[in-house]
């Protein structure tokens, strides 16, 4: 989904210049308008589906018309609630951009790295502890 909203929006990704410090003002500032127009298109996104809920909102007299645009609406609410989630991330990162924190590892503090950012940008740990928090969560059938 966010993949999908970044290939919208084109962004080059990010060539660091020979000896630029990680996470310098200029890699922030690409990060930075990624995630605020990640959360503009999901903003987008959730204004649509509002509105095309409301004039959408007919009553069917058929049974199965109507279990159909219950479905519909219930497929549509679970996708805006990700979203919702996606967007509270993004907040969170961006925050993480301002306290001088984006970049780095939540779990062991090391650089999370440009390319997994690129891919995903609200990711707070780096390959090997994500790699790790999944398989104790295979473990612990999460």
């Amino acid at each position: 989904m966010a993949e999908d909203l970044l290939h919208k929006k084109q962004f080059p990704p990010y060539t660091p210049k020979k000896g630029e410090d990680y996470m310098s003002t200029k890699q922030l500032a690409h990060f930075r308008a990624i995630l605020a127009s990640l959360k503009d298109e999901l903003g987008e996104d959730i204004e649509r589906t509002v509105h095309t809920m409301q004039d959408e909102a007919t009553v069917f007299a058929d049974p199965n018309d109507r279990a159909s645009q219950e479905s519909d609406i219930a497929l549509e609410l679970r996708n805006r609630d990700r979203e919702r989630k996606l967007i509270k991330k993004i907040d969170e990162s961006i925050a993480r951009i301002e306290s001088g924190e984006y970049g780095y590892c939540d779990s062991c503090g090391v650089e999370i790295g440009l390319k997994r950012l690129e891919a995903r940008p609200t990711a707070t740990l780096c390959i090997d502890c994500k790699t790790l928090e999944e398989h104790r969560e295979k473990q612990v059938g999460k």
